[in-house]
């Protein structure tokens, strides 16, 4: 990889910035995943091993009104994180200003602070969403060295990432690195055979990633409710299920690309209604009843999908495979994802979003080589986009 990682800058004694993601759920104040900031771990303690002056930032949710403030403080994340750490974690409930800058001026080597959330910023005029360039030099101003950990974010042009990079030298964290080598190597330099596996709602999510990958893996396998377009485009019943009528067009155009390379589902589970507690029923995928919907993939096409994965060397998995958050039609996602799970001499890598949050609810999450931090950041990676977020950081 061509950029610079943390490793590579000379840390000692300098105030280091780094952009971590903390954007974790929150319920009444209290963190309900502290899975992200369990990843930018790494990346802390070793600028903290190497005597930095650590100064750390991050958004947290959207924020459009002082009613968002009041819920949306990262002071939760700044405890929770000297738990982790076992150390002090100063935290300053202001984004810039004589507070912040005679905290950061007081720090020791080995020394944490957390600064307010970034997206602060963004009640005045969009801040930092729209990268505003005066936001980024003073946020570069407060230190001698710029670390990049938010993968997340990478996909976006903001202050907090791009604008600081554009002032200072960078590097990325061991979080963003580990992102650009898995996502990245799976895209530009794949060990095949190559097995995609796409699941969630809508084809028009998908498009730039389904025609990348149809471009680059040996098989692409379609599950979720995306599917039920492709069934539509083929000129069968679906039903009530999920459809994107505009996009069927589209999906026939896909399907003549792609000839055998696309894997669609062969039997579905189905019901009348959106609701766990709805009979279900198996049927295959051309005998959709027109009062009923798709509301999985059915146990031959979780056999299927397994036959092509059996031989796998590289696997990319991005959506869940049904309605996962209604256990009655989750066994689809459960039975793709024990079949990943279990390959033996694979890369497998999950890309965010729904199907990472199965891999770990599931307790699969140490079976995968990488589960990516990053939803939409990774679904832009995967379709060959460059990543701004990626782009700002120094060249080695």
């Amino acid at each position: 990889m061509a950029k610079k990682i943390v490793t590579d800058l000379q840390v000692e004694g300098k105030k280091v910035l780094v952009r971590v993601d903390f954007n974790v759920p929150l319920k009444d104040g209290v963190i309900t995943d502290d899975n992200r900031i369990v990843q930018a771990l790494p990346t802390i303690k070793h600028l903290l091993d190497h005597n930095a002056k650590v100064i750390l930032f991050s958004h947290l949710g959207k924020v459009k009104s002082e009613e968002d403030k009041a819920k949306l403080s990262l002071r939760p994340v700044a405890e929770r994180l000297s738990e982790l750490l076992e150390k002090p974690v100063t935290f300053v409930p202001e984004t810039r200003g004589e507070k912040l800058e005679a905290a950061i001026n007081a720090l020791k080597e080995g020394d944490v602070l957390l600064f307010e959330n970034t997206r602060f910023e963004d009640l005045d005029g969009k801040k930092e969403s729209k990268n505003d360039p005066e936001l980024g030099k003073y946020w570069a101003s407060l230190g001698d060295l710029f670390v990049n950990d938010a993968f997340g974010t990478a996909h976006r042009a903001h202050a907090s990432n791009v604008g600081i990079a554009s002032q200072l030298e960078s590097a990325a964290g061991f979080l963003m690195e580990k992102e650009i080598k898995f996502i990245g190597g799976a895209v530009d330099n794949p060990e095949r055979p190559f097995v995609a596996i796409l699941g969630g709602a809508k084809v028009s999510d998908k498009i730039g990633v389904i025609n990348s990958l149809l471009d680059k893996a040996d098989k692409v396998l379609i599950g979720g409710g995306m599917a039920y377009t492709f069934f539509k485009a083929m000129g069968r019943e679906v039903g009530l299920s999920l459809l994107e009528v505009d996009r069927v067009e589209l999906a026939k155009e896909i399907m003549q690309k792609a000839g055998d390379k696309l894997v669609l589902p062969i039997d579905n589970v189905v019901a009348k209604e959106f609701s766990n507690d709805a009979v279900a029923t198996i049927v295959a995928s051309d005998a959709i009843p027109a009062d009923q919907e798709g509301l999985d993939i059915g146990p031959k096409t979780v056999e299927l999908f397994a036959s092509y994965l059996k031989d796998a060397k590289t696997v990319v998995w991005n959506g869940p495979m049904g309605v996962f958050e209604l256990p009655n039609f989750a066994k689809g996602t459960i039975g793709v994802c024990e079949a990943i799970a279990n390959l033996e001499g694979a890369t497998t890598i999950i890309g965010g979003g729904d199907s990472a949050a199965a891999a770990i609810s599931l307790g699969y999450a140490d079976k995968f080589t990488h589960i990516s931090t990053g939803g939409g950041a990774s679904l832009e990676y995967l379709e060959g986009k460059e990543l701004p977020g990626v782009a700002a950081i120094s060249d080695k």
